[in-house]
């Protein structure tokens, strides 16, 4: 998530997590852009004619945000974690709402690939997705954290082991392993370990 400096991001997180309300007023601006582009980003892969909006995603990510209180935020990476998040919740939740089936019958496989973010898998595919990484996060926590950081967040490999407090290496191994394990979960494929 390229947006505006982490140091003076950070110091407005601070401030409004000892309780600044003017700090959120000056953080939320600054942050709201770089929101609104990742929900953007989710919903471009959503079906079309989709009721919920990028700006309505943002604004119900916003509304948690402020309804959080005594939250100690660490920095700019770990607030653009908590936002994947709730992103994913808040879709997820969205999709379940409407009654969308769970494993899509014959919905083609969605693919795990950095080009995922441009393609466009079947809203069964979402929460397909959703019930695969949670089998996965019993099974390897972090890498289920590094999945919804990466596709869910948008965050790159450096700002995931920030917010993850690994080496990037690290990130880039559980990245590859947890598309793995995903693709087999997907597919139905038995599984030997993660």
């Amino acid at each position: 998530m390229g947006a505006p400096p982490s140091i003076d991001v950070t110091a407005l997180l601070q401030a409004w997590s000892a309780g600044d309300e003017e700090a959120l007023r000056t953080l939320t601006p600054l942050v709201y852009k770089e929101l609104h582009r990742v929900a953007r980003g989710y919903m471009a892969r959503e079906r079309t004619g989709h009721t919920l909006q990028a700006t309505a995603l943002v604004n119900e990510v916003y509304l948690r945000l402020v309804g959080t209180k005594g939250m100690d935020w660490q920095n700019r990476a770990h607030f653009f974690g908590v936002c994947a998040q709730l992103m994913r919740r808040i879709l997820i939740d969205f999709a379940r709402s409407r009654h969308y089936h769970k494993r899509g019958g014959g919905a083609p496989h969605l693919s795990l690939d950095e080009t995922l973010i441009v393609s466009k898998p079947p809203h069964q595919d979402l929460l397909a997705l959703d019930d695969s990484l949670k089998r996965l996060s019993l099974v390897d926590e972090r890498k289920g954290r590094v999945v919804e950081l990466r596709f869910f967040g948008g965050l790159d490999v450096r700002e995931t082991a920030e917010v993850l407090k690994v080496s990037q290496e690290t990130v880039l191994r559980d990245w590859r392993l947890a598309k793995v394990w995903l693709l087999r979960d997907l597919s139905g494929t038995e599984r030997h370990g993660s």
